[in-house]
């Protein structure tokens, strides 16, 4: 491991000007000097990106350098992470959110955990930030070899999908045909799952630093149930669909594809989505599936669905 290891930091802009400043100050008075900041304007029609250059100019003067602005028309969510990564120059990419913000040592730790285990992947615990109160939601130290129930613990949420608690190796990214997804709900969990799938190391380091904001009324969280529900389930049939032709032994993203079918034939069932419709093979392929103890959907209302499939 080299002495010097340059993290890339990818935040979207978009809608955020009550609180880019502290993200901004967050970021850029970081203890730790090796960072490469991407900020990718994602359209926003405030004064977002103005306020980002304005606090640089005047206060963080000597991280100029080290700022890549990047202007695009409004995309959505994945499409501004997957632009960023056009621009990373880093060792490792931290995706992180522009209404949250850091801890002061946030990428200190992250890089000390680097240097010390080398894995390709190292993930942490955040503190989600309520209007008036804060709570730790802390991770499980899955090794390399529980990748596949890390996998569906995440997709199962019995582990963090988020992509703001994982710092990764460039490489992941560049050196593999991943699947990006098209819709904003999420899309870090239809990324994390593939990334820890083809990593050859995680580490997990017990530090809470990263502070994620639950009290912005425009955030994604805040949609309706069914448009959440269904952009959940059509970025997760995408990436079924990818997937589907590979062999079990080749790839840990395999372990959920039974999940994937199960939630998304019981999202459609219960928002009345109409997925069934959308997706010809989804009935014959959720009646195929085998029963999943551990699941987000009760084992007897997998059977209720497979049921229900035979009169769609």
């Amino acid at each position: 491991m080299k002495n010097t290891v340059l993290i890339s930091l990818i935040i979207p802009v978009y809608g955020v000007e009550p609180y880019i400043g502290g993200f901004a100050r967050s970021a850029f008075g970081q203890s730790y000097s090796h960072i490469q900041y991407i900020f990718v304007n994602d359209g926003t029609k405030d004064r977002s990106m103005e306020i980002v250059k304005d606090i640089l100019e005047k206060e963080y003067p000597n991280r100029k350098e080290q700022v890549v602005f990047v202007d695009k028309e409004n995309a959505g969510l994945p499409a501004a992470r997957r632009t960023g990564l056009d621009y990373v120059k880093g060792d490792y990419v931290y995706n992180v959110d522009s209404d949250d913000w850091l801890s002061s040592d946030t990428v200190a730790k992250i890089v000390a955990a680097i240097k010390e285990t080398e894995s390709e992947i190292v993930y942490f615990n955040y503190v989600k930030e309520y209007a008036n109160r804060s709570k730790i939601k802390r991770e499980y130290a899955y090794s390399t070899a529980e990748k596949k129930k890390y996998i569906r613990d995440m997709f199962n949420h019995k582990a963090y999908g988020t992509l703001c608690n994982k710092c990764i190796k460039y490489s992941l990214y560049a050196g593999n045909e991943l699947f990006y997804p098209r819709y904003g709900y999420a899309e870090d969990c239809c990324m994390s799952v593939q990334l820890v799938g083809i990593a050859k190391s995680i580490a997990y380091i017990n530090e809470d630093i990263y502070h994620y904001r639950k009290s912005n009324p425009n955030a994604m969280t805040r949609q309706g149930a069914k448009k959440r529900k269904r952009e959940y389930a059509m970025n997760f049939l995408a990436l079924y669909e990818k997937y589907r032709e590979v062999p079990a032994d080749e790839n840990p993203v395999v372990t959920i594809l039974d999940d994937i079918l199960i939630r998304a034939g019981w999202y459609s069932v219960c928002y009345n989505l109409g997925l069934f419709k959308e997706y010809s093979y989804l009935a014959k392929a959720v009646r195929k599936t085998k029963l999943k103890m551990n699941s987000e959907v009760p084992v007897l209302f997998q059977l209720l669905l497979k049921f229900i499939t035979l009169f769609k």
